[in-house]
């Protein structure tokens, strides 16, 4: 059977990737300032040597040289002769994010930046050549570990090297291995054994048949050598011995070849293409297009047996229907019940295999503020919780963006700088809290600092000034809630500075409408000089809704059950009209802004209120009142995109398929209420000029 090299090497773009997040996220933990780690070492050590390995075993040079030099550094501060400073990790890290941009280039078929790539070799060259220092020198609780074998470099290393017949199969290949052997700067004498190489009519191309006698110079340590095979020693016969003068048959291989000469015809090449292949832009695309998903085998195990249990009532109900009596009726039911119950199993079985910990999202803030402090010049201190909150896959992906913006808004205009805070009593370390929590059917986010907050006078101000309030509105007519949920404004920015990080006023809408595109609202609390807190509440799942179902003269409409607080019959007496002709209606000391849906829809008019029913909704800390002429059941929809399939329509997040066939249209609570509010709004500024 050939082998799927364009799988393969999808395969170990998912790995590089994953290995590279351990690579940032270990060098994240490193204390430049506490006692060496050598487990945390060993662990960046080996993301790095995995990624070059595997790049060179699918030719993707760059990424493997590149890797190389990191790899060499890396394995100086594993004997002992350099320590991780904080210079040195920040390089490491900028070379984790060069090997990246590699890797994309690599899987789209475009280029990357060589002359960065160049410029980051350069920078570890040179303090590969420059700043070495004495293991001696290096406080570490496992010193002993990290000291260079006594005596390895008495005489040469005599290595006999015997891959297993399936090491291919692995992705494994013997002359790799090889060629680091070369990479050690040191004489290497390489002798082919072919003793067990069978008939041409006999072999089988996808095994190896081939061993290696292996002759090193002395001046190399055995852990540099156990280090090259420590990836295949449980595929192969290994021995390594040291010897004086044991005279050794030469077959010499030039310079770092590219490829094994064979050993004769018959020898079995290598399985791995010469050359990666371009993706052409049609390919590209597609490329970016697929995403994939790691799934626990027990999720998958138990959805085996959900589809198990289906067959089994799918078979019993045909076996029904062939000959089907009114003395089965009773087995019918029985039947549908179970397929119903069976259905519904293996729909919240598929839902869970989408559901992620939060952690894929909250794994680069560590480096984000990192990154951030150094370029501001504030101590900050990052506490995250609730990382193995799950959510679904889609939702994660098009959270972190958003989650990105309000942290490093938290950095930049959150927290003061360390002088500021020690003038105020404060710790001179700030901090930003990431939380997350399942509430109800939703989860919510809380991004976190202990700034100095919101300036509520401030921002009306810079409101009044940017027309965003009427300009004889006063501060006193505003809640703090009201005051506070205008930094979502287009435009809008208290910052005196424009920088790279922030103050343009670009920013904070996109992250309300992008929260907003997901079916949740984001929220925001302050206290001057005790910090702000943005709530963000969202779907598990953009795929499946609890609805309620409500009649509208002859529509169906679908009302998220989540945004829904309670329904009311009207009471006329309890209905006031407003400035602007808004209608209110007066519930236990509170003033609802009555939405008539007809209307709203062009479905004709609501007519008398005493015969309607009022379903209250919240979104985004407001409430209104939807005014319905029906309630029905509830039941979940699977939901449908409507822009995708026909246009985006205001006030609709999408369209369901009911029971009987007909489409039903699913309520965009959040962007019924923005529109109507923004009316009143406005109708009330006309009233007021």
């Amino acid at each position: 059977m050939a082998l799927d090299m364009d799988q393969l090497r999808r395969i170990f773009y998912e790995e590089c990737r994953e290995n590279l997040e351990v690579l940032e996220r270990e060098l994240l933990a490193l204390d430049p300032d506490a006692e060496v780690d050598l487990d945390i070492i060993n662990t960046i050590f080996r993301a790095a040597h995995s990624i070059k390995g595997g790049g060179a075993t699918f030719n993707l040079n760059e990424i493997s040289q590149f890797t190389h030099v990191m790899e060499t550094l890396l394995d100086e501060a594993r004997e002992g002769k350099r320590r991780l400073d904080a210079t040195t990790i920040d390089l490491l890290l900028k070379g984790g994010d060069c090997i990246n941009s590699m890797l994309v280039a690599y899987e789209t078929g475009t280029d990357f930046d060589h002359a960065l790539r160049d410029a980051l070799t350069d920078q570890l060259n040179e303090l590969l050549n420059g700043g070495v220092i004495s293991g001696d020198a290096v406080p570490t609780a496992n010193a002993d570990k990290l000291q260079p074998e006594q005596g390895s470099s008495a005489g040469d290393w005599i290595i006999h090297f015997k891959p297993h017949k399936e090491m291919f199969f692995s992705g494994n290949d013997p002359v790799r291995i090889l060629r680091e052997m070369f990479d050690l700067g040191a004489e290497c004498v390489i002798e082919c054994v072919q003793d067990t190489l069978p008939t041409l009519s006999e072999i089988e191309p996808e095994m190896c048949y081939l061993s290696w006698k292996i002759t090193v110079d002395g001046v190399v340590t055995r852990d540099q050598l156990e280090e090259i095979f420590e990836w295949v020693e449980d595929e192969c016969d290994l021995e390594i011995t040291q010897a004086e003068g044991e005279q050794v048959e030469e077959v010499v291989l030039e310079d770092a070849p590219t490829k094994a000469e064979p050993a004769q015809e018959n020898s079995v090449p290598s399985p791995v293409s010469d050359k990666p292949k371009a993706p052409t832009k049609a390919t590209a695309s597609k490329a970016d297009a697929v995403s994939s998903i790691r799934v626990e085998i027990d999720k998958v195990d138990n959805l085996i047996n959900l589809v198990g249990e289906l067959v089994i009532t799918q078979s019993m109900l045909t076996e029904l229907g062939q000959n089907f009596s009114e003395s089965k009726l009773e087995r019918l039911q029985a039947g549908l019940d179970q397929l119903l119950q069976n259905t519904k199993e293996l729909q919240e079985s598929v839902l869970n295999i989408r559901m992620l910990p939060i952690s894929f999202a909250f794994n680069r803030f560590p480096r984000l503020i990192r990154d951030l402090s150094s370029q501001l010049g504030k101590s900050v201190e990052l506490i995250i919780e609730g990382e193995q909150t799950e959510l679904d896959k889609t939702v994660l992906e098009r959270i972190t963006d958003p989650l990105v913006h309000l942290v490093r808004n938290a950095v930049d205009h959150g927290l003061e700088s360390p002088e500021v805070r020690l003038e105020k009593g404060k710790s001179e370390t700030g901090r930003v809290n990431l939380y997350a929590y399942h509430q109800g059917g939703s989860i919510v986010i809380e991004v976190r600092d202990d700034g100095a907050g919101l300036n509520k006078e401030r921002v009306w101000k810079k409101a009044i000034e940017k027309g965003l309030l009427h300009s004889e509105t006063s501060i006193d007519d505003l809640s703090d809630h009201q005051v506070y949920n205008l930094i979502f404004a287009p435009g809008f920015s208290t910052a005196e500075v424009v920088s790279d990080v922030s103050g343009r006023g670009v920013g904070m809408d996109v992250v309300k409408r992008n929260i907003e595109d997901l079916g949740g609202h984001i929220e925001v609390d302050s206290k001057a000089d005790e910090g702000s807190v943005f709530r963000i509440s969202l779907p598990l799942t953009l795929a499946i809704l609890d609805g309620q179902l409500v009649k509208l003269a002859d529509q169906v409409f679908v009302v998220p059950l989540i945004s829904i607080i309670e329904s009311i019959q009207i009471e006329s007496d309890r209905v006031k009209v407003a400035t602007g002709g808004v209608e209110l209606y007066r519930l236990r000391d509170e003033n609802i802004p009555i939405l008539r849906l007809k209307e709203e829809f062009c479905l004709g008019e609501s007519g008398a209120l005493d015969k309607q029913l009022l379903c209250l909704v919240e979104a985004g800390g407001n409430r209104i009142g939807l005014l319905l002429d029906e309630m029905l059941g509830q039941q979940q929809v699977v939901i449908k995109s409507l822009e995708s399939n026909y246009t985006r329509v205001n006030g609709i997040s999408g369209a369901t398929i009911l029971g009987d066939g007909s489409v039903s249209l699913i309520l965009d609570v959040q962007g019924l209420m923005s529109g109507f509010l923004s009316r009143v709004s406005d109708a009330n500024n006309h009233i007021a000029a």
